[in-house]
């Protein structure tokens, strides 16, 4: 990198530090610092939902699956606009009447304060992996920029820079100072997505119908071999041909993440799950005027994801053009081995100084714009769901706006440097786990999605549960979702069954929502929680 990229990435991350300090001088109290006092309006909430959902893992992990595989990945992202609308359409209505500052609080009214910390505290713990793992990909890219390749330790450096300085402008802004730091992000993210798609199709030197048949008659990866490698007569190991450009997989396999049945059904419901228990995302919305607004920037917000994704996938798909079609250059890159890096290492040596500091930019609004939303919400959630009830039980209450915003500040400090330490956890386990970035950074929501799914399931729309049987879900649906994993359910198959079984990801949340909701519904409602849900509850 040269001084003048150093620069452009600097004068960014000062631009950053100085809004969220700006902000700052704007937070009176809790609820202004968590909710923005509920007053954002709808296009920069859907901008802001936008930036959160478009993490590191679509900057970074979607050229690695598109030069891997193909653009089915697209229907899961309609997958996520039918669960964001069902979400928009049955739960926003519930949860904005519920008054509450996290989501969490209406589990406390439908079944007690002990239910509303430990799904507090399963929330916590599923944004632990989910945010330690964006971080952890952005660290791949800024540690082939910075230091020149992946190595643990150079990551381990990359991972400690963005968690400081993310931690830094979130603890100072608060929300409101969030939503204009993160819809500023995703029209960077955007304009270098675009910008690099244009610089990788101008060095092609190929014509569009050239470019097409290429990839009409491509080459896809084969799930779960041991080796993956191209040789510099251009022969490949680990791969299989495919149309690259297959939009659509209409077979029933649930090895498969991205056919319809995954995309489609599995793929919503854990978006489902995502937007209605993942307080990250809901955050967003319970910061509009009102529910109507919330819900339109939901799905908006989702609609947007469908274009920006497919920008990535296709800067993937056209540096698999450009490797494949020089066999010798494709034999010594290593990406046909490991793609993680194929779109860092094209910034890094494929791009004219000063664009790629513009494109560095992007990064870092792609990883930081995912990393600081799971800051201020787990603070939230903690100040709120833990800490302060805590400190009131005790007879030790935070009662006075600036020592509770106080509190705030102080625990999204803490939030940031747990997240960062946690990243270089989730950088062992993808390793472990086989999967692609993408797949890596979705699939591991799925451990506390899948049974708090369960439990809002029973507590919107029954007057089941208590207290025992939403601790028994949540710990249910996190022990289902691990047992599904690649390195556990194949040996474990291959020893019960004689052979192995892989359960592609999308299927993970739905399978653990299934068991945690049984098991919630299995217990008798308290008569503190049957008062509660027959004035509260859906039908």
């Amino acid at each position: 990198m040269g001084i003048i990229d150093w620069m452009i990435v600097a004068l960014f991350l000062l631009g950053l530090t100085a809004i969220g300090f700006f902000f700052s001088r704007k937070n009176r109290n809790m609820e202004d610092y968590f909710v923005a006092g509920r007053s954002m309006p709808t296009w920069l909430v859907a901008l802001a939902a936008t930036g959160t959902s478009i993490s590191a893992g679509t900057f970074v992990g979607s050229p690695e699956l598109g030069f891997n595989t193909n653009i089915t990945f697209i229907m899961s992202c309609v997958g996520a606009v039918i669960g964001g609308f069902f979400v928009a359409l049955i739960v926003l209505p519930k949860l904005y009447r519920a008054q509450t500052i996290t989501i969490y609080g209406y589990i406390g009214e439908r079944f007690g304060d002990p239910s509303k910390r430990a799904s507090s505290v399963m929330f916590l713990l599923g944004q632990l992996f989910t945010s330690g793992s964006r971080l952890f990909i952005a660290a791949i890219a800024v540690s082939v920029m910075a230091f020149g390749a992946i190595d643990f330790r150079f990551i381990m450096y990359s991972i400690i820079i963005l968690g400081v300085i993310s931690t830094i402008y979130t603890m100072a802004g608060g929300i409101k100072g969030l939503l204009y730091i993160d819809a500023l992000q995703i029209l960077l993210v955007v304009g270098t997505g675009v910008a690099a798609l244009a610089l990788v199709f101008s060095q092609l030197g190929m014509g569009l119908g050239e470019i097409v048949e290429r990839l009409n008659a491509g080459m896809v990866k084969i799930p779960g071999q041991a080796a993956y490698a191209m040789a510099a007569d251009g022969s490949m190991t680990g791969w299989e041909p495919g149309n690259k450009l297959q939009l659509m997989d209409p077979r029933f396999d649930i090895t498969k993440p991205y056919n319809l049945a995954g995309a489609l059904i599995a793929y919503a419901i854990f978006k489902f799950a995502q937007f209605s228990t993942d307080h990250e995302f809901v955050q967003r919305q319970l910061t509009c005027r009102s529910v109507k607004n919330a819900g339109v920037s939901l799905v908006y917000s989702q609609l947007m994801a469908i274009p920006i994704v497919f920008i990535f996938l296709s800067i993937g798909l056209l540096l698999y053009v450009k490797y494949t079609a020089d066999p010798a250059l494709g034999a010594s890159s290593g990406f046909f081995t490991d793609a993680r890096d194929v779109f860092p290492q094209f910034i890094r040596n494929g791009i004219p100084t000063g664009v790629r500091g513009i494109m560095i930019v992007g990064l870092l609004a792609a990883a930081l714009s995912s990393f600081n939303s799971a800051i201020n919400a787990m603070a939230s959630s903690f100040v709120s769901d833990l800490y302060l009830p805590i400190r009131q039980a005790r007879g030790k209450a935070v009662s006075t706006d600036a020592a509770q915003l106080g509190s705030s500040r102080k625990m999204a400090a803490l939030m940031g440097l747990v997240l960062t330490g946690f990243a270089i956890v989730t950088a062992v386990m993808q390793q472990a786990s086989g999967l692609n970035l993408v797949d890596f950074a979705t699939g591991v929501m799925c451990f506390s999605y899948a049974g708090m799914l369960g439990v809002f399931i029973t507590a919107l729309y029954t007057r089941r549960g208590n207290t025992r049987s939403v601790i028994a879900a949540l710990a249910a649906g996190l022990m289902v979702v691990l047992l599904l994993q690649p390195y556990i359910l194949t040996p474990l198959s291959t020893a019960l069954f004689g052979r192995p079984l892989f359960i592609a990801w999308p299927w993970w949340c739905p399978i653990g929502a299934l068991v945690s909701t049984a098991i919630c519904l299995s217990g008798r409602p308290e008569k503190r929680s049957l008062a509660a849900s027959q004035s509260d509850t859906i039908g």
